[in-house]
């Protein structure tokens, strides 16, 4: 027979259970006069239950954020990356960044594990519940663009800004026109201070202008993201220069 103090504990996950999953307190109640194993069942059975819910929410979330590939933080190597001293690589691991809504701009050449990086923070943010939207620059300018013709726009926006976390990869590689630029600063405006955004470039800030069209809309850009922002710095050479078949030619 299980131990009377065992058995407060039991009741006492039970009703938190039953609170998580929109359950009134009966279940409680109803402990008082069940027997220890029914009591161990149910107790069980509500555990069991919000493990299955937890998994399929952490699974539903991934596929939503529209990552291209699966990347995972468990291998990283950071030991070319520099961080600032306003950020440290714990707040990429456990969801401070997102919590305090701050953003990060990775820079640094191409091939230099900045997209696997920038998508192995949002896959964790997934998996510690977090909702996540995943763009390359390009991707989404079509998208919004095709939206804003087809009179979609605040629709496709909307499920945009439901994202706690919005990755924008490879900022900068292709110009940008003018509706483009206006659509991507809708973005970075609606968002300040309101989640968290992760850039990834080669471009230095100076140059972000060339791109935009619009020195002054670079720049507005530049103000909303860095003021709650950490630049992060990859220094090393092309991981995939370094490992490319051809090079064995």
């Amino acid at each position: 027979m299980r131990k009377r103090t065992d058995r407060f504990k039991i009741r006492e996950e039970i009703s938190s259970f039953c609170k998580r999953v929109s359950w009134s307190q009966t279940a409680v109640k109803l402990c008082e006069t069940a027997k220890s194993a029914e009591e161990g069942f149910l107790h069980q059975v509500l555990k069991c239950e919000l493990e299955n819910r937890e998994a399929s929410r952490r699974a539903r979330l991934l596929k939503e954020a529209g990552f291209p590939v699966f990347k995972t933080l468990e291998s990283y190597d950071f030991s070319e990356v520099k961080f600032p001293a306003s950020l440290q690589k714990e707040d990429l691991l456990n969801g401070n960044l997102i919590h305090f809504k701050r953003n990060v701009v990775a820079y640094g050449h191409v091939g230099t594990g900045k997209t696997h990086l920038a998508t192995a923070i949002g896959v964790k943010a997934c998996e510690l519940g977090y909702i996540v939207r995943y763009f390359t620059v390009a991707e989404i300018i079509v998208r919004l663009s095709d939206a804003f013709k087809s009179g979609n726009l605040d629709k496709v926006l909307k499920n945009i800004f439901r994202a706690e976390l919005i990755i924008l990869d490879e900022w900068g590689y292709i110009p940008v026109d003018k509706q483009g630029a206006q659509l991507l600063f809708r973005i970075i405006a609606d968002s300040y201070e309101r989640r968290s955004i992760i850039i990834t470039t080669n471009l230095e800030f100076s140059k972000w202008g060339s791109v935009f069209t619009d020195d002054q809309m670079a720049a507005a850009m530049i103000d909303r993201i860095a003021h709650h922002g950490h630049l992060i710095l990859f220094e090393g050479d092309s991981y995939r220069m370094k490992h490319a078949l051809m090079k064995e030619n």
